[in-house]
This record gives C-alpha cells, sequence and structure tokens, in this order.
C-alpha cells in the first residue's frame, strides 16, 4: 500500500484462517437480526460508506442540488478521514484521536463524545503518514442492534472493534482484533468496515511506505461482540494490502469483493496479489482476477488495490487501480489471471484511489490527478463519458441529480452535471481534506470530513 507522492504532500499541509475464540463483550448488544420498525434506515440516513454495501454512492430521492453554502462546521479532537454518517437527526463522525462524535445535523452541535483508546503518535509507527493514527476506515451502522460500530488503532499495536450507542454515546461493544498476519504492529485500518448477516468485515493492509512483514487481511467481528472471528489472509509472502478507503464490496448475492495490493513476487508463480478477490460471508475465497501485467505491477507499485471494486447491474464488476487501466469483469466468473471482458485506459498516468459511485451502467473513478472520471459499460466495452475539473480527485458520491466531488488539496467541494460533468457550482470548504475524502448526502446536506472535524453544505 504505496499512496502516490502527491498524496504525501497533501498529508504533511491467507489464506483462510483458522477461528479464534472470543473475550466477552464489554456490555452485550442485542442480538443481530431483523431490525425493528422504527430502527430501520430512513431516507434521509447515510449507513456506511457510499450509503449501501453495494458501495453505489447512489442516493435516490434527494431534493435537486441548489445554491451552495457552508451550513455549519464542527471542530472536533483529530482529523476525520472516514465518511460521516448520518442516523436520523444524528451525524457521526470519527477521529484520529480513537474518538466517535455524535453530531446535530440541524446545527453540527455536539450531541456526544465517546473515546477509546490512545492514538498511535507517528513516532511510534513503523513507516506511516497519519499522526496520530486512530479511527481512519469510515464506521458503519447496524439498524438490528442500533449501534455504530468503529476500529480504533491504538498504543501497543492493538486494534478493537467498538460498538457505540448513537442515541447516548455509549459504548457497548468492545472487542480486539488480533492481527491474522501476526504482525500487528504493521497492520493498518483504512478500509470502511462492511455488514452482512450480524458481522462486521474489517480490512487491513501496511502502512504508507509498506514497511514490515505485513500481508492484507479481512477479519470477520460477530456484530454482538461475542463468538469467534473469521478471517482470510492473502496468501502472499509479504504486503498484498487491502487497504482501498471503500473497504469490502458486498453484492445482493452475498458474496465480498475487495481489491488486493501488491505482493513481493515479480515472476511466476502467481502469489494472489494485485488482485479482486471475491470471498463469502464465511471469509473462504471462491474467486480471484489479476491482469496479466500483474508481475510487472507488483514491482512498480501499481496495483490494483488502490480502488475499491465498482459492482454494476448485470453481473458486472469494473476495477481500476494505479496503473490507471480500467478492468471490466463478470462477478459471477472473475476470470483469473487476465480473464477480463474488456479494458480501456480510464485513469492513464495517474491511476485511481479510493472509491467509485455507480448509477446505472455509469461508474464515477476517482483519478488521482486527472479528475473525476465518468465511464461507461454499456454493451460490455469501457468508454470515459467525460473528465471532470483536473484537481477533483476525491470519491464521489451521485444525488439530488448531480455528482459530487472534492478538490482535496484546495479544499472545494463542486457540483457535477452527471451528463457532461460540467460544474454548475462549487463551495470552498476553507481548508485541505484528508486523503481520499469522499463527502455524504442527507436531504440538503452534503456532509465532508476535514482535518480537524466536519464541514456541512447547504444546497443538495
Amino acid at each position: 500500500m504505496r499512496p502516490p507522492g502527491w498524496l504525501a504532500a497533501l498529508a504533511a499541509a491467507a489464506a483462510v484462517a483458522g477461528c479464534s475464540s472470543a473475550p466477552a463483550a464489554r456490555h452485550a448488544a442485542p442480538r443481530p437480526g431483523t431490525a425493528p420498525p422504527a430502527a430501520r434506515a430512513r431516507p434521509a440516513d447515510w449507513p456506511m460508506y457510499h450509503l449501501n454495501p453495494e458501495r453505489t454512492g447512489d442516493a435516490p430521492g434527494l431534493p435537486p442540488a441548489g445554491p451552495l453554502r457552508i451550513a455549519w462546521r464542527a471542530s472536533l479532537d483529530g482529523a476525520v478521514y472516514g465518511q460521516p454518517l448520518v442516523i436520523g437527526s444524528t451525524v457521526i463522525a470519527a477521529t484520529e484521536n480513537d474518538s466517535v462524535y455524535g453530531l446535530s445535523r440541524a446545527t453540527g452541535r455536539v450531541l456526544w463524545r465517546a473515546h477509546d483508546g490512545t492514538p498511535v503518535p507517528l513516532s511510534g509507527q513503523p513507516c506511516g503518514d497519519i499522526s496520530p493514527l486512530g479511527i481512519t476506515g469510515t464506521p458503519v451502522y447496524d439498524p438490528a442492534t442500533r449501534l455504530v460500530y468503529a476500529v480504533t488503532q491504538t498504543t501497543g499495536s492493538r486494534h478493537y472493534l467498538i460498538g457505540v450507542r448513537v442515541s447516548d454515546g455509549s459504548i457497548e461493544v468492545r472487542r480486539q482484533i488480533p492481527a491474522p498476519d501476526h504482525h500487528p504492529a504493521y497492520d493498518q485500518q483504512r478500509g470502511a468496515l462492511a455488514l452482512l448477516g450480524g458481522t462486521v468485515y474489517v480490512a487491513f493492509g501496511g502502512h504508507f511506505g509498506d514497511c514490515g512483514p505485513y500481508r492484507g487481511s479481512v477479519v470477520g467481528v460477530p456484530a454482538s461482540g461475542i463468538g469467534p472471528l473469521r478471517s482470510y489472509v492473502v496468501p502472499v509472502r509479504r504486503e498484498g494490502a487491502i487497504w482501498a478507503p471503500g473497504g469490502p464490496v458486498i453484492s445482493a448475492q452475498r458474496r465480498i469483493y475487495v481489491g488486493v495490493g501488491n505482493g513481493a513476487a515479480t515472476s511466476p508463480p502467481y502469489d494472489d496479489s494485485d488482485s479482486v478477490t471475491e470471498l463469502t460471508p464465511a471469509l473462504r475465497r471462491v474467486g480471484i482476477f489479476a491482469p496479466s501485467t500483474w508481475a510487472a505491477d507488483n514491482a512498480a507499485d501499481l496495483d490494483l488495490g488502490s480502488m475499491s471494486p465498482a459492482l454494476l447491474p448485470g453481473g458486472r464488476l469494473l476495477q481500476a487501480g494505479k496503473r490507471g487501466t480500467g478492468y471490466l469483469l463478470s462477478s459471477v466468473r472473475l476470470g483469473g489471471v487476465g480473464g477480463q471482458l474488456a479494458q480501456a485506459p480510464v485513469c492513464p498516468g495517474t491511476g485511481a484511489y479510493g472509491g467509485a459511485a455507480v448509477a446505472g451502467q455509469v461508474a464515477y473513478l476517482p483519478c488521482a490527478g486527472g479528475g473525476l472520471a465518468a465511464v461507461s459499460a454499456a454493451g460490455g466495452r469501457l468508454r470515459v463519458l467525460w473528465r471532470g475539473p483536473p484537481g477533483a480527485a476525491g470519491s464521489p458520491v451521485v444525488g439530488g441529480g448531480a455528482v459530487w466531488v472534492t478538490d482535496i488539496g484546495a479544499g472545494i467541494l463542486y457540483e457535477l452535471s452527471p451528463a457532461t460533468g460540467k460544474v454548475r457550482d462549487q463551495v470552498s470548504l476553507g481548508e485541505v481534506l484528508p486523503h481520499f475524502e469522499s463527502p455524504s448526502l442527507s436531504g440538503r446536506l452534503v456532509l465532508a470530513g476535514t482535518m480537524d472535524g466536519v464541514v456541512a453544505v447547504s444546497g443538495a
């Protein structure tokens, strides 16, 4: 996992593993299952990264976008790298100070704060570019337990899954996640958390700089906090990070897809790195795709793991990584090495970093340095329809008849036409944004994490 140099500059301004025994939760949460009607998500809710398990980032039923203005700002105790969530009248934001906040959706006022553990200073990391390092991955809300889940990274090289009550900020679940690769000091949790069938899925990669003997992994933790863990470890000698900010992507068929980074192998035999990997809910691998250039990708750090897979209608999947080549795949049969249905240069010379948004047969890709790219997969081929402003390289979302994307370095939120990519409106957020920032949509609000909190824009 090695983001390009321009991202570092912004920061400055298994194989399937066996089950493990489970410690008791701090407080037992309600048993996951069918949520009562009152606990179900409402139309203005944003309960996980890019809204849904498929990570489409496409929010239906929002009012038409209008003129943009800053509605409120909330200064918190650290940078907010993950997407803010919205549950009813509460905005959820998690910080690199190992805190989870509940904010008033109307005003940004702090309603409660849940703090757990001490984050890791840069001096305590083997390498890296986030200081301090606390909660980086986007949390996920479970309407069955009515808890929001986040993963803290704490001093002593420990990761904990915590479940926080949305109504009052009480921590109801706390469960340590042992490192499946047995090298916790070298593991970083950046990908968004995913939820399926009462299990929270947590992906791990390495720190910026790819130091140490880590291997990428996914861990399944019971949402109750009680019971055995499941895990998948990428069967590489080292590396193979699962670090893309969109985290695991889950299809309607209950398959889990992850982008896997480069491995150490630069010649055959193939080592299962540089791939799209398909897992079952039990974290058994059932499918894999890798480009025929995998060895060269590994040697040059041009792997697929920088973007989460984009699920398309009709059993298709689009993946683009650091090389900038887009691969159209069958999500039912990924095809192995060189098994793509089609390919095209979609982010040439820059690569794709973060999470895509999907609306019908069009995927909006976060092309680093080259701006957003709208890519059509209609007819079984890939075609770039338009490109957005050159600096608009954040991870996009769609709603209210617009595409929303940020220029991270300039701190600008853009409202774009989905048909042409033309800028309809824009607003300065007043500061540099975290790596791979992706806004959330709720009613007429656009919410963005910043280096010291959350900013809300009215006009969506």
